[in-house]
């Protein structure tokens, strides 16, 4: 008896270190995601208290949170769109918890994880072309929710593909270039906020 509790506790830890790096990812990102949604919560609440007040993130013509909270875009499934971010980055940040604990999560959590992030990212991706081009203005609080989820998405990805698909092409794609895929997202989401908007960011 006494030699089995040795051996149990003698196993060495399967942990993979890079998951605990990606729970670290999910709980900072989860938190910073879920902050800025409930700041936008509020923003709209303030909003419509006082349509004509300006809000904090209120920085110019360009960059302005009710000029983009008021549009349709913002409530596409007929409630503000930030609800959605309160509750997912809630998920994602518990989530992250328990990875830094070392708490092994079910594949159903994880591909639940993955659907989960997926819609997200493509319903960011989506608020961005309508943001640049089609309402031509930016919120700040809107601009960390996007920083966050694709960041969230592409270490999450790569982690899954790792997972499910070992030995995969892509997943070795994936896998050995994550970081710049994340920069690289970056660059193009910027690169099209300066070109559609230059200078009169700062106007």
């Amino acid at each position: 008896m006494t030699d089995q509790l040795v051996a149990e506790h003698s196993e060495p830890d399967t942990y993979e270190p890079v998951d605990r790096g990606l729970g670290w990812l999910l709980t900072i990102g989860g938190a910073i995601g879920l902050f800025s949604a409930a700041m936008l919560v509020i923003e709209k609440i303030e909003f419509l208290k006082d349509p004509d007040k300006a809000l904090g993130c209120d920085i110019n013509a360009f960059v302005s949170c009710g000029g983009v909270i008021n549009t349709p875009e913002a409530s596409v499934f007929g409630f503000p769109n930030p609800l959605m971010g309160v509750v997912g980055f809630a998920i994602v940040a518990t989530l992250g918890v328990l990875m830094i604990a070392k708490v092994q999560l079910p594949d159903f959590v994880w591909l639940g994880l993955q659907a989960g992030a997926l819609f997200g990212v493509g319903f960011i991706t989506w608020l961005q072309t309508q943001s640049i081009y089609d309402i031509q203005k930016l919120c700040p609080w809107c601009m960390v929710v996007w920083t966050v989820m694709i960041a969230i998405f592409v270490w999450l990805t790569a982690r899954n593909l790792r997972e499910f698909l070992p030995g995969n092409p892509v997943s070795r794609f994936v896998s050995d270039w994550t970081l710049l895929i994340n920069v690289l997202w970056y660059v193009v989401v910027i690169a099209a906020i300066w070109f559609q908007f230059g200078s009169d960011l700062w106007a």
